[in-house]
């Protein structure tokens, strides 16, 4: 029932042109119909949907007038993919939005003959997706946003924004293949810097809570947290063990900034899902994903938050703030 409701949130929020016609009007309009589908919230997505239909504008589909979007969302319950994606595969449609790698594996475990876009964070060729990021083969094609890359620019703006601090944790997500370079990088970066890093792995919500009792002990005056899709549903937890802890963090996603964050810096999730929207209308207007190289992101985002700065009782420099993508006050 919640996801339910969470869908007419999310619909809402999006505006009336999002919202599912009866099926009897679809009838008579040209539509194609397009399932996307997310194995996490729709209700903080919003801003990926945006930029997905912009995309889709652009390779000239506007949604409510020559393409139907059917959202699902499996709530954190990934074990509820096959039985979404079965449900919209009965419903005939032109094509399938993987949003994350959890959903675009189920969406092609499920079909061989509908075509599938995925916006994934990960190595496309190591999570099974496709054989090939230049010839995809089979239907199944779309972008990659690595945010483990980018792990020692992290580390510079975390040191430029508390120049003083001796010690400098990092909190890395358990057995997550993408974590691992991500931590030779920035170990490898503070190393050559002789900065004292303390890594301090994390698999369950015990786990975040005696690691930031660690970090308290050892007087870490900063945290990296790492890429990983545990770590990233933890958000709104990691943000206010952060808050409590009075510990300037940065981050990976926008999405822990709007939570309150203190700063992120990442590839730009939303320029991934309107690149995957652009590559939706270009297979609706009857290219093969087969013959579509998967694209990667690389447009990064540097995001702060100032008004987490300032419960901190931190000052942004000038020159951080000039490097700014988007300041939230």
């Amino acid at each position: 029932m919640a996801s339910h409701i969470e869908r007419r949130k999310f619909l809402a929020t999006l505006g009336a042109a999002a919202v599912a016609w009866p099926l009897g009007a679809r009838a008579q309009q040209p539509t194609q119909v397009i399932g996307f589908v997310r194995d996490t919230s729709l209700a903080d997505a919003t801003h990926l949907v945006v930029a997905f239909r912009q995309g889709l504008k652009e390779a000239g589909f506007i949604e409510g007038q020559n393409v139907v979007i059917e959202y699902r969302s499996a709530e954190d319950q990934a074990h509820q993919l096959p039985a979404l994606i079965a449900d919209l595969v009965r419903q005939q449609l032109a094509l399938i939005v993987g949003a994350g790698a959890a959903s675009a594996l189920a969406a092609k475990s499920a079909t061989t003959t509908v075509p599938i876009v995925f916006a994934t964070g990960g190595d496309p060729i190591m999570q099974g997706l496709v054989a090939s990021l230049n010839r995809p083969g089979g239907n199944t094609t779309g972008v990659s946003f690595l945010t483990s890359a980018s792990g020692t620019k992290r580390l510079e703006l975390l040191r430029q924004l508390v120049p003083k601090t001796a010690v400098i944790a990092e909190l890395v997500a358990r057995n997550f293949p993408q974590a691992e370079s991500e931590r030779r990088d920035v170990q490898a970066a503070a190393n050559a810097i002789g900065q004292e890093l303390i890594v301090v792995e994390a698999g369950s919500d015990r786990d975040i809570e005696s690691a930031f009792a660690t970090f308290a002990q050892r007087g870490a005056g900063a945290l990296y947290v790492g890429t990983g899709s545990f770590l990233r549903s933890r958000r709104e937890r990691l943000v206010a063990l952060a808050a409590r802890h009075r510990i300037p963090t940065i981050y990976v996603l926008r999405e822990f900034v709007t939570a309150g964050g203190l700063m992120s810096y990442g590839t730009s999730i939303t320029d991934a899902y309107r690149l995957a929207g652009n590559y939706a209308g270009r297979i609706l207007k009857g290219e093969k994903p087969a013959d579509l190289p998967v694209q990667q992101s690389t447009k990064f985002d540097f995001v702060i938050n100032l008004k987490t700065a300032k419960a901190l009782g931190l000052e942004i420099p000038d020159k951080l703030l000039a490097l700014a993508d988007e300041v939230i006050e």
